[in-house]
């Protein structure tokens, strides 16, 4: 799937740009709007991804219907077992490294064993964000993530089509390894 995160940008140019992302991105891959639900609403995308200070997770539920794709971002185990309760599809744990994309973390990163007590604690579906490259991508997956948030380790490559297939093989061969 495709994140739209956009912090920076007026409503209008993130709308526009999320229109040329829909566009451009086939339409068996989803397209997932950070933050923003009015986005998300206006262009149609198949989801939405909150954080712990947007929308409350049931108003966003609400006004997106069940059938789009929502997700929480959570920081520590308090959240995470909050967001059990909540109409949700997965939840993203986050960071698991530090990371120089995203430095406004209350908390401190998860690392491996945190990400092993969060698929402890839940049936969700887990993505793994934070500091995650080629190098780790196979332990975090071994760690219990079911998929991978990335932003470096495929924009800052030289290659970044190289980039994304080399960290889909680390993917593909970890989960072949747990079975």
């Amino acid at each position: 799937m495709v994140q739209l995160r956009e912090k920076e940008c007026s409503s209008r140019e993130f709308y526009q740009l999320a229109i040329m992302i829909k566009k451009i991105i086939p339409p068996e891959i989803p397209l997932i709007i950070n933050d923003r639900l009015d986005i998300a609403l206006a262009v149609g995308a198949d989801g939405l991804h909150l954080g712990q200070s947007d929308l409350p997770v049931e108003i966003a539920r609400k006004l997106l219907g069940s059938e789009a794709l929502l997700g929480l971002s959570v920081e520590n185990i308090e959240q995470l077992k909050e967001a059990n309760h909540l109409p949700l599809d997965y939840l993203a744990i986050s960071p698991i490294f530090p990371t120089p994309t995203k430095t406004d973390f209350s908390q401190p990163a998860w690392g491996l064993e945190g990400l092993r007590l969060a698929r402890s604690l839940t049936d969700l579906p887990l993505v793994a964000i934070g500091g995650i490259n080629e190098e780790n991508a196979a332990e975090v997956i071994q760690a219990g993530a079911d998929g991978l948030a990335v932003v470096s380790a495929i924009c800052a490559s030289a290659d970044p089509e190289q980039a994304a297939r080399a960290l889909k093989g680390k993917i593909e061969q970890a989960r072949k390894k747990i079975g």
